[in-house]
C-alpha cells in the first residue's frame, strides 16, 4: 500500500506529461507499483528534460521571431520588386495585345499615341517591325496643306482693346469642353495684340509656365514651342524663336518638318513651313512677313515621330486618314475671323481617366469655335494653361500635377 500511495502521489504531480499518463494507466491496471516506483527517478529526469527543452525552444523561437532593420529592409525590397515586376509584366501584356491584337483601330491608335511621346517611342518597335509601323503611320497620317499663302482678308484683327472686351474684366473668356477621351479648356483672347512670345531669355534656365507669365507682366499663358527636354527639367528651344521682331534662337538642323507659328505686325496668325529653308531664307521670311513673335513645332509622320502642325488653313480643315493621330494632351493656337485668338489645352495620358485628344478632335473644336487658321503646338506633358493666379490646366505628369513642366518659351497674354 505504501508503494501504491507513493506512486499515485508522484504521478498526480506530473500527470500533465502525456507519456507519464500512458505509463500510469498501463501499470496501475497490472498493479505493478513496484516497477513504477523503480522508474520514478527516470520519469522525474525525463520530465525535467522536457521542460528544459521546451524553454530552450521557446527562447530560440522568440529570438528568431524578432525582425531586425536589415531583415525588414530586405523583405520590403522583395515585396516592392515583386510588385514592380508584376506591373511591368502586366503592361507588357497589354501593349502586346494592343499592338498585335485583332483590332486595327486599337493598334493604330496605340502606335500613333506612343510615337507622339518623348520617352516611349520605343514601345511600338518592341512588338512591330519598321515596315509595320510605317504602314500604320501612312494609313493614319494627314494630308499636306499649303500654308504658303494665308488669306489676310478672312481675318479682321483691327477690333482690339475695349471695343472687343470679353466677358471678364481681363478681356478673356474661358470655355470648358468635354470629349469622349479628353477634357479641355479654350481661352479666347479678343485682342490679338496682347498675345506674344515670352520665356526665360536668355535661354539658360527654363521656368514653369506661371513664372514665365508673371515675370513678363502677363495675366495668362499656355506652353509654347518645341524644346529640348528630359522628363520635365526643361532645356533650350529648338527651331526658331522670334520675340519683338528679333530672332533669339536658330536651331534648325536636327529637327524635321519645322513650322514657324506666330503673329505679325497686323496681329494675324502666321503658320509658315520652313523645313526646307536655310538660315538666311528664314531671316528674310521673318523680315518680309513682319513677324513680331513666333515659335516652332514639327510636322513629321514617320516611324520615329508622329507630329503635326496645320489644323485649319484659310477656313479649311486638314484632311485626315482615320483619326489623323494618336490621343495625347494637346496645345493649340488659332484665330477667328474677328481676330480673337483661341488658346486650347487638353488633358490625357490617364489624367481624370482620359486618354487625350486626337487631331480629329482638335480640328472639330477649332472649326466649331470659328477658327480661320489654327496650328498644333508642343503637347504631351508640357501642355498647361495659367490664368489670373492659378493653373486652369496642369501637366499630366504626376510630379508636376499641380503646375507645369519647366519650359523655355510660352504664349503669354499681356495684362491690361
Amino acid at each position: 500500500m505504501v508503494e501504491k500511495s507513493a506512486c499515485r502521489a508522484f504521478f498526480m504531480r506530473r500527470i500533465r506529461y502525456p507519456a507519464v499518463r500512458i505509463i500510469f494507466r498501463r501499470c496501475t491496471r497490472r498493479a505493478q507499483y513496484g516497477n513504477l516506483l523503480i522508474h520514478c527517478q527516470q520519469i522525474e529526469n525525463f520530465g525535467g528534460v522536457c521542460v528544459q527543452k521546451k524553454e530552450q525552444y521557446s527562447k530560440s523561437t522568440q529570438r528568431k521571431g524578432r525582425l531586425g532593420p536589415a531583415r525588414i529592409i530586405r523583405r520590403t525590397l522583395g515585396v516592392l520588386l515583386t510588385v514592380v515586376l508584376g506591373v511591368v509584366l502586366a503592361l507588357g501584356v497589354v501593349c502586346f495585345l494592343l499592338c498585335k491584337g485583332p483590332s486595327q483601330a486599337a493598334r493604330d491608335l496605340t502606335v500613333t499615341t506612343f510615337l507622339e511621346t518623348g520617352s516611349f517611342k520605343f514601345i511600338p518597335r518592341v512588338f512591330l517591325s519598321t515596315e509595320e509601323i510605317n504602314e500604320i503611320v501612312n494609313r493614319t497620317s494627314m494630308q499636306s496643306m499649303d500654308t504658303s499663302v494665308l488669306d489676310a482678308s478672312l481675318v479682321d484683327a483691327s477690333q482690339t482693346g475695349e471695343e472687343a472686351a470679353a466677358l471678364d474684366m481681363n478681356g478673356i473668356e474661358i470655355k470648358e469642353i468635354s470629349g469622349r477621351t479628353y477634357f479641355a479648356k479654350l481661352m479666347i483672347v479678343n485682342d490679338p495684340s496682347r498675345v506674344r512670345i515670352a520665356g526665360s531669355v536668355p535661354f539658360g534656365d527654363s521656368w514653369n509656365l506661371d513664372e514665365i507669365v508673371t515675370q513678363n507682366n502677363g495675366i495668362a499663358g499656355i506652353n509654347g514651342g518645341l524644346y529640348a527636354n528630359i522628363t520635365g527639367t526643361g532645356g533650350a528651344p529648338r527651331g526658331v524663336v522670334v520675340k519683338d521682331h528679333e530672332i533669339l534662337c536658330m536651331d534648325i538642323y536636327d529637327e524635321e518638318g519645322l513650322f514657324l507659328i506666330g503673329f505679325d505686325d497686323n496681329n494675324l496668325l502666321n503658320i509658315i513651313d520652313i523645313h526646307e529653308m536655310g538660315e538666311d531664307e528664314i531671316r528674310a521670311t521673318v523680315q518680309e512677313r513682319h513677324i513680331r513673335d513666333a515659335i516652332c513645332f514639327q510636322d513629321e509622320a514617320s516611324d520615329a515621330n508622329n507630329h503635326f502642325v496645320p489644323l485649319v488653313i484659310n477656313g479649311q480643315p486638314r484632311e485626315l486618314g482615320g483619326l489623323g493621330s494618336g490621343a495625347n494632351p494637346r496645345t493649340v493656337v488659332g484665330q477667328r475671323a474677328d481676330g480673337a485668338v483661341l488658346l486650347l489645352v487638353t488633358d490625357g495620358r490617364g489624367a481624370s481617366g482620359h486618354l487625350g485628344a486626337t487631331a480629329s478632335d482638335l480640328i472639330n473644336i477649332m472649326m466649331e469655335n470659328g477658327a480661320v487658321n489654327a496650328a498644333n503646338l508642343d503637347g504631351g506633358s508640357s501642355s498647361s494653361m495659367w490664368y489670373d493666379g492659378h493653373y486652369e490646366m496642369t501637366s499630366v505628369t504626376l510630379m508636376y500635377a499641380n503646375g507645369s513642366w519647366l519650359m523655355p518659351t510660352a504664349l503669354v497674354v499681356d495684362a491690361r
